[in-house]
């Protein structure tokens, strides 16, 4: 069934933005682009190396635990990370892990020993350092591809989430996180959103990925999406003070995926290229 795509138009180089009239039509675009990446990424490396977040964004991977895909897919050759993790026990109700299994792994025959989690039994920051060595290791043997511009891992997709503030993973406004050029994963302890301890992939390592997605649906997201996709500048710590405009793939590709709301404060940002870039699906 033909559905029409409110907009999708490239602000940027190497991104694309896809708004949709409601969230249903993004669960059905965004599982139609996953699918696609994933058999790319098999077809061509023989695995497929996809990095979640948490909150409301497993919601949106629904139609992947249905048919087609749920019987189409080579699940066998998927790896599954996090971009960010609370450090608490994973059966805790603040885990990305517990709400992923619940709401998307429990329901596909994902393999239990190609989903990576973090060490909850460890302190914070020796969470961040053993998950950074596993993915290390992968690297090693190819299972995470590696950047040939950054050394970095890098993955098949990551796909984020962005709050109100323009936050992405564990990467905060103005967080010194944010500055680190050399690790893979880090950890924070002050996170001004509950719980406080963290580990989250550094920069680097999301814009070494092939294939970046970010979705933002409400109102409430309107500014920062406009800000993160705005070519103006307003000074030296624009870019600190909304991470999510700090996503600018090194040789990949970033796709946004919006709702009308979250897309709303769009329109004055190039008339001209959503008349040229309007299509349907």
């Amino acid at each position: 069934m033909e559905r029409e795509m409110t907009a999708s138009y490239e602000p940027k180089l190497n991104s694309e933005i896809r708004i949709f009239e409601s969230s249903d039509e993004i669960v059905t675009d965004l599982a139609e682009y996953i699918s696609q990446v994933s058999e790319i990424s098999v077809k061509e490396r023989g695995y497929f190396a996809i990095a979640l977040s948490g909150g409301p964004l497993v919601s949106f991977l629904g139609k992947l635990c249905e048919a087609p895909y749920n019987k189409t897919l080579d699940w066998s050759k998927w790896y599954i990370f996090w971009s960010d993790e609370r450090a608490v026990a994973k059966n805790h109700a603040d885990s990305n892990y517990k709400l992923t299994k619940e709401g998307f792994l429990s329901k596909v025959p994902i393999l239990s020993g190609h989903v990576y989690s973090i060490n909850d039994n460890a302190t914070v920051e020796d969470a961040a350092t053993d998950y950074e060595f596993d993915i290390r290791q992968l690297v090693k043997v190819r299972t995470v591809g590696v950047s040939e511009s950054t050394d970095c891992p890098k993955f098949d997709l990551i796909l984020l989430g962005m709050g109100s503030d323009g936050h992405v993973a564990s990467l905060f406004p103005n967080h010194q996180a944010l500055e680190l050029k050399d690790d893979w994963v880090t950890y924070i302890t002050d996170s001004p959103q509950p719980p406080p301890e963290r580990i989250t992939f550094t920069l680097p390592v999301i814009n070494s990925a092939s294939n970046i997605a970010i979705l933002a649906t409400g109102i409430d997201k309107a500014n920062a999406v406009h800000l993160a996709v705005s070519d103006s500048s307003d000074g030296p710590d624009a870019l600190t003070s909304l991470p999510a405009r700090m996503v600018q793939p090194t040789d990949g590709k970033l796709v946004w995926f919006l709702d009308k709301a979250a897309a709303s404060s769009l329109e004055a940002l190039s008339d001209d290229a959503y008349e040229q870039q309007h299509r349907e699906y």
